[in-house]
């Protein structure tokens, strides 16, 4: 399920422009990622690539995906090793979080 920079604006905001050096959440929740998972997971797989060793990165995907492992979970193992994605909750607005430690 990766995608190419060629399938989405490559103007498009990044989901974070600089490296996090602690744990932080991202907002995977905006409606432009209401009915495209590709563009959830590549976001997501940024997310985790600007997080240091040692922290977690919470991944908040929009509800209308459903749940993250349907399409989230597969997609960070296959493009990242040592990832262990771990559901969360569902949040009140009816995303899902997912946590993601970065080795």
């Amino acid at each position: 399920m990766t995608s190419t920079t060629d399938d989405h604006d490559e103007t498009a905001e990044p989901i974070t422009d600089r490296v996090h050096d602690n744990s932080w959440s991202a907002n995977l929740e905006e409606p432009k990622y209401a009915d495209d998972p590709e563009l959830a997971v590549r976001d997501a797989l940024a997310a985790v690539d600007h997080t240091t060793a040692g922290n977690h990165v919470n991944l908040v995907t929009h509800g209308d995906l459903g749940h993250p492992e349907e399409f989230l979970y597969d997609a960070l193992r296959e493009e990242r090793d040592g990832l262990d994605p771990e559901y969360v909750e569902r949040c009140g607005c009816g995303g899902h979080v997912t946590r993601v430690d970065v080795p």
